[in-house]
């Protein structure tokens, strides 16, 4: 196909060759001769469509936010005559990225790398691959896009990040040797579901009624009550944050405290203002990576009050420590914090922005809560607050 430039050497050719004929004039019409002969060698030049394969990489796959993401896409030359003037374009999201790949000979491979943007969390989706070939004066080019197949499209997940926390003591007996234990006492455990049978679960725990019943077999989720259960309520709402970052840092202490509970096999339920986002038994060995993997999903919601994420509270059996995790604006709801706190064992407000500070006196009482608050300004705040917490 022409590009705009071979398209204005066409219609200019064309004009030129017309003038120079209709008027005598001879240089006009050897100019536009010689437009009209670059637009047919160019075309001939991209008739061809390159025989080539590719190959993308993407190293790592998920990665914490701000960290580095590399791509690389293999191109081989599976022709039998080189290839020039080639251009690689990959889509990452809505941005592309282009890159010039040198002359490659019959056979010959070249690997292009990159890096990715990881500035925001989420799913990013890379490609599809656009391979374009243009003429040495850029008057036509050939696009080919590769199918998913041959490496076309990718993703990346960019997570939040974390700091390494300690668990709060919630006054709940720890369990010796954790969530895992094949010896603990049934008497010990307490019946929370029923789930599809997974390859290593314990044929004992198989529920024969409800696999009769449904046709698929369910084995009896059990759970230890004398372990730290840890409830992170974040608050998605827009309006209580001032702008997108202060809402990230919500995001990435909320995957702090969570990743601490689950990192060491103790239970974690999440919540949103919308309701329940993950909740995990604490007997999994990838806890941890799963509430990374959720919350590098969650978005801003257009909700006015966080109150519903209490409400769910309020009806459950929740006990240990509860996290909630605001921003500094708008605190609509946040008083149903008091209805709920008499639950748990410990009770923290943590207030994300880069303006935020810590209430005290008749300040906190306007919020609605006297619960514990801390200020975090930066994630590393976070850390240093959350140390003071533990021992108080």
């Amino acid at each position: 196909m022409l590009s705009p430039t071979g398209w204005g050497a066409l219609v200019g050719g064309a004009a030129l060759t017309g003038a120079g004929y209709g008027f005598g004039y001879e240089e006009a019409a050897m100019l536009g001769f010689a437009c009209l002969l670059g637009v047919v060698v160019a075309l001939v030049w991209t008739a061809r469509g390159p025989r080539l394969a590719a190959r993308r990489r993407v190293t790592p796959r998920k990665v914490a936010r701000g960290e580095r993401a590399d791509g690389s896409v293999t191109l081989t030359n599976t022709g039998s005559r080189t290839l020039r003037g080639l251009r690689f374009t990959d889509m990452c999201g809505d941005t592309p990225l282009v890159l010039e790949i040198p002359s490659l000979a019959a056979g010959e491979e070249h690997t292009a790398l990159y890096a990715l943007p990881t500035e925001r969390r989420g799913r990013i989706p890379l490609g599809p691959l656009r391979l374009e070939r243009a003429d040495p004066l850029g008057l036509a080019r050939r696009v080919r896009v590769f199918a998913p197949a041959e490496g076309g499209t990718d993703t990346l997940l960019v997570r939040p990040r974390v700091c390494l926390l300690p668990v709060l003591p919630s006054g709940k007996a720890h369990h010796v040797e954790g969530p895992t234990s094949d010896t603990a006492d049934e008497g010990s455990l307490t019946f929370h579901a029923l789930r599809e049978y997974v390859l290593g679960d314990d044929l004992r725990r198989v529920h024969w009624r409800s696999s009769a019943r449904t046709g698929t077999l369910m084995v009896k989720q059990l759970v230890d009550v004398s372990l730290p259960h840890t409830t992170v309520v974040l608050d998605t709402r827009a309006v209580a944050y001032r702008t997108e970052d202060d809402f990230e840092l919500a995001v990435d202490s909320a995957a702090s405290v969570a990743f601490a509970a689950a990192r060491s096999h103790f239970p974690v339920t999440l919540l949103g203002d919308a309701g329940p986002i993950l909740r995990t038994d604490g007997g999994g060995g990838n806890d941890a990576d799963a509430l990374l993997d959720r919350l590098a999903l969650v978005r801003r919601s257009a909700r006015t009050s966080a109150a519903a994420a209490f409400d769910d509270l309020e009806r459950s059996r929740a006990s240990g420590t509860l996290v909630v995790i605001s921003g500094t604006e708008d605190a609509t709801g946040l008083t149903a914090l008091d209805r709920v706190r008499r639950r748990f064992d410990r009770t923290v407000l943590v207030r994300a922005g880069a303006d935020a500070h810590v209430p005290e006196g008749p300040e906190r009482r306007a919020l609605g809560t006297d619960v514990p608050q801390l200020h975090v300004s930066a994630l590393d705040a976070l850390l240093a607050g959350w140390r003071w917490e533990a021992v108080r």
